[in-house]
């Protein structure tokens, strides 16, 4: 295969990690599109991109794959013009911002290949956990405990275009990270979500450029599973000291299994007559959780680590290849549909049941 042109469009955060993970995967950065012709070639210098395009049209003839890295609610057109024009895609979280938008893209999508980069899914020992409870190993799931709590939208100086709903959606700290947390939950378990009840709390309800803000700052759910396992999610972006801390603990009948993003060289796993703590060790873990072992065990890998991963298995995937444990756009709706849910029981107070895994209809 010949090297791949990379285009992304963004020119902020999201577009750095994608960048440099597009590099690692030995792609040329053959061009980006921002929110206007000085910043994008600002960004095509600060990245080191080949050059800056004036619009999303122009690009689209001179790359092979597009990274959409932009607001949430320019994904889904965005997304979409990609994928008609038989370009791949790679689309940032949340894949829009309703499921109508998402359903959409899923269907837009369906001739190239088409990534959401839930990329907590490529920490090794995510799926050394996966492997365990796919081999019956940990028994029937039972219970589930997970949060995922962020700090960088705490006071009222604290502000972003995602507590805005016309860019960031409906939805906040739960499209954002809850996203994250309910994707690696039922990619981990394999059991999906069934039915959930919520509550929602906005804390700041006036920022620095923000007035009358509505978008969560927090979320607690209970979450019922196909499997009959039972659990709770915490979500939220108003939690101080807290950087970047999803963690997730599963208790199955013979053994519970805990994950830490911020602690990602073991994993605990709790048995009632002994316990242990597994490392990032190529050699004593399943063959797909050591493929994703890069370095030696004792020299730690992170999150640019994953994310470099699932670009890598992205690119993989355009070459005709079928990597294990891939997001594509169907999980990316998924947790749209998660999203609402979670929004629409909060609202009225009572339990919802979650549509079908990855329904397009």
């Amino acid at each position: 295969m010949s090297r791949l042109r990379v285009g992304i469009v963004g020119g902020g955060f999201m577009a750095t990690v994608h960048s440099r993970a597009a590099r690692a995967a030995g792609a040329e950065l053959a061009g980006i599109v921002s929110s206007s012709p000085t910043r994008g070639a600002a960004a095509a210098e600060a990245l080191g991109i080949e050059r800056a395009f004036p619009d999303l049209d122009a690009l689209l003839g001179e790359v092979d794959v597009v990274h959409v890295c932009t607001p949430n609610a320019f994904h889904a057109e965005q997304a979409l013009a990609v994928a008609r024009a038989g370009v791949h895609v790679v689309c940032e979280k949340p894949l829009a911002t309703t499921v109508a938008d998402s359903r959409q893209l899923v269907r837009a999508a369906s001739g190239v290949t088409a990534t959401v980069p839930f990329v907590y899914r490529f920490h090794p020992l995510v799926r050394e956990a996966r492997a365990r409870v796919a081999s019956g190993e940990a028994g029937r799931v039972l219970s589930i405990r997970a949060s995922y709590l962020q700090d960088w939208l705490l006071s009222a100086d604290d502000d972003n275009w995602r507590v805005d709903p016309e860019t960031g959606g409906r939805s906040r700290a739960f499209a954002d990270i809850g996203s994250h947390l309910v994707d690696l939950l039922e990619f981990i378990t394999g059991d999906p979500i069934a039915r959930v009840a919520a509550t929602r709390r906005t804390f700041v309800e006036k920022r620095a450029e923000h007035a009358a803000v509505s978008t969560e700052d927090a979320a607690a759910v209970t979450i019922e599973t196909a499997g009959g396992a039972i659990g709770t999610l915490l979500v939220s972006q108003a939690a101080p000291g807290r950087k970047n801390a999803l963690t997730l603990e599963i208790a199955g009948s013979a053994e519970s299994i805990a994950f830490e993003q911020e602690n990602p060289e073991t994993i605990w796993v709790g048995r009632r007559g002994g316990s242990l703590s597994i490392p990032r060790d190529a050699d004593q873990l399943s063959p797909d959780a050591a493929r994703l072992c890069t370095v030696p065990a004792g020299h730690p890998q992170g999150y640019q680590d994953a994310f470099n991963a699932f670009v890598a298995d992205s690119y993989a995937a355009i070459a005709g290849g079928e990597p294990e444990g891939l997001p594509r756009f169907t999980d990316g709706l998924r947790a749209v549909q998660l999203t609402e849910t979670v929004m629409d029981a909060a609202e009225r107070g009572a339990w919802l049941d979650v549509p079908s895994e990855g329904d397009t209809q």
